[in-house]
């Protein structure tokens, strides 16, 4: 693979990664409501899950869900169950990030974790981005050391993008701004991610 056709998937992953979505939502809730490691574990987590879907391209299996529109749904309405179960729990908190902390009431980080992967791996859409803009890469990509770049690449990405988020949301100033305001953040946070189940489901 040249440096020039890496740098061109260097800023496609560089744009999926930056737009804002459920996965977004998922990292800024762990890391005020656990700190900056809840935050990273749950970039990491959520990047494993990017590059799952970036092997399922390499081996042709995206391809198999995008021409299977019951598969397709089905995973969209699981992923939209989901989304709506942590924006649900979102919504009914009472006493916002700040309070949950006072009363030690964080989420592990196996938690943060699995909220990370689950976003990811449910979300069919990343499949279908992989098979529309990777198709590309994977045609001059024969090599071992080709294909390991083209999975690396975005779940490198992925990871370094969120833990910067992660990182930024839990500096202490920030964050003590932010704790302030966390009830708030939290129905914020539950009304996004209950939108996004809508927006999954009427897309799917």
């Amino acid at each position: 693979m040249t440096l020039s056709l890496w740098l061109s998937l260097l800023a496609i992953c560089l744009l999926g990664a930056m737009s804002p979505g459920p996965s977004l939502a998922v990292v800024a809730k762990h890391s005020l409501s656990g700190g900056r490691w809840h935050g990273i574990v749950t970039a990491w987590a959520h990047a494993c899950g990017v590059g799952f879907y970036a092997l399922l391209t390499l081996l042709g299996l995206a391809a198999v869900l995008h021409q299977s529109p019951v598969l397709f749904s089905g995973v969209s309405y699981v992923g939209a169950g989901y989304l709506a179960y942590l924006g649900f729990n979102a919504l009914r908190s009472k006493g916002g990030v700040a309070a949950k902390l006072a009363q030690g009431q964080t989420s592990t980080l196996f938690g943060a974790g699995r909220d990370g992967l689950m976003i990811s791996l449910f979300n069919p859409k990343l499949a279908l981005f992989f098979l529309a803009l990777f198709s590309q890469f994977v045609a001059v990509g024969n090599e071992a050391s080709s294909k390991a770049i083209i999975i690396a690449t975005p779940l490198l990405v992925d990871g370094l993008w969120y833990t910067l988020i992660a990182s930024i949301l839990s500096y202490p100033k920030v964050l003590a701004a932010l704790r302030t305001k966390a009830q708030l953040i939290d129905r914020l946070s539950g009304v996004v991610l209950l939108g996004l189940a809508c927006r999954v489901v009427w897309l799917a």
